[in-house]
């Protein structure tokens, strides 16, 4: 099933990205029927995030979800096999000046789970050398795609989650750009209940705990697909300041409560198929 997936994005990639993101959204409306369980984890999600929006609504964006999530897919072929030139084109780079004023300086980009994240890291390897900790797919097919699209321009670093703290405390303060998605559901262990949209999250300290251990600033980094197929926006934003504390739980508050500002201005485009709030906390009855 890979090597069929795989060679599709391939064929496509060479497609004007208008036309390729048409195609993205139709297959996208398809699989909002076809695949039903994450159709309903994220109409779950939805559910929670937004209890007071009406249901006709969020049900809009759990479609346009799976059309954005589609079309991320198939144009993850342009950041495969397309050449640096095009890539540079099609994602647009934001406030690369804030990386830049902390060169050499330990820097956590922090990248929440939006669905054009990948197009994200591609186009920063094209500006900077980066580290980063990558899953390790199911498929060896997939994850060797993925690390394709993170490691062609560069000399990067990528780091398996199963290496662990020390791996990556070590990337940091190489002075490395490390690209950081801590926003998932990774169980309860090393996580804290703080709230996503008023719902109790298992989340992740490890933002606070490395920016402490390394000394390094943390640097919010988030990617948007355009309207129109007009390509990508990755926007590095500020150094957060006053970050971290000596309260962990509140620097991963704060974290959540920056991720809900972003979300609230493209909904459809986070990434609502995650079961985010699979750990609930002792007992309190499952969700999904």
């Amino acid at each position: 099933m890979s090597r069929s997936v795989i060679a599709l994005m391939w064929l496509l990639h060479f497609l004007p990205l208008p036309l390729l993101a048409a195609i993205g959204n139709a297959i996208g409306a398809a699989a909002f029927w076809l695949v039903r369980e994450r159709r309903e984890v994220t109409r779950i999600n939805l559910a929670k995030c937004f209890p007071a929006m009406e249901p006709q609504a969020r049900e809009r964006i759990a479609r346009a979800h799976f059309r954005a999530f589609a079309r991320s897919l198939l144009e993850r072929g342009i950041l495969a096999w397309a050449s640096g030139e095009r890539i540079d084109r099609l994602v647009r780079l934001r406030g690369l000046e804030h990386l830049r004023a902390l060169e050499g300086h330990p820097v956590l980009l922090l990248a929440p789970h939006f669905v054009g994240l990948d197009a994200g890291v591609t186009r920063l390897t094209r500006a900077t050398r980066i580290a980063g900790i990558y899953a390790v797919q199911k498929d060896p097919q997939l994850s060797a795609l993925f690390l394709r699209i993170r490691a062609r321009f560069s000399d990067t670093e990528q780091i398996s989650r199963q290496e662990g703290v020390r791996a990556a405390v070590a990337a940091i303060r190489s002075g490395r750009p490390f690209y950081y998605l801590p926003d998932q559901d990774y169980g309860a262990r090393d996580s804290v209940f703080v709230p996503f949209f008023g719902v109790p999250a298992a989340t992740v300290t490890a933002l606070s705990r490395l920016a402490r251990i390394t000394g390094a600033r943390v640097l919010p980094c988030v990617t948007r697909i355009l309207p129109g197929g007009a390509g990508y926006a990755v926007t590095i934003e500020p150094p957060w300041e006053n970050f971290p504390t000596a309260d962990p739980v509140a620097d991963t508050r704060r974290m959540n409560e920056y991720i809900e500002r972003r979300v609230l201005e493209a909904p459809e485009q986070y990434l609502w198929m995650h079961k985010r709030f699979k750990t609930r906390p002792p007992g309190e009855e499952r969700f999904y």
